[in-house]
């Protein structure tokens, strides 16, 4: 089953560097290898089932253990 994650970190800081929450999620993302898009207002992964949720898990873990003090997700299959 193919699947569509996007999650938002909080708080939200406007201009400059993204803040570390944002930032450490961005890296384990990229580290995961699936398609994303990283933006201002969130960021969306896709892929497999057991590939994603594995990193869902591990982006909720770290943007908690980088300061966020909030993470709104959301998952849906792909196909629907």
């Amino acid at each position: 089953m193919r699947l569509v994650a996007e999650f938002t970190t909080e708080p939200f800081v406007g201009e400059g560097s993204p803040p570390a929450h944002a930032a450490e999620t961005l890296r384990v993302v990229e580290q995961a290898g699936l398609p994303f898009d990283f933006g201002p207002f969130g960021t969306s992964l896709s892929g497999e089932r057991d590939v994603l949720l594995p990193v869902v898990a591990d982006v909720l873990a770290t943007a908690l253990a980088h300061g966020a003090t909030r993470v709104s997700l959301q998952v849906a299959r792909a196909d629907d």
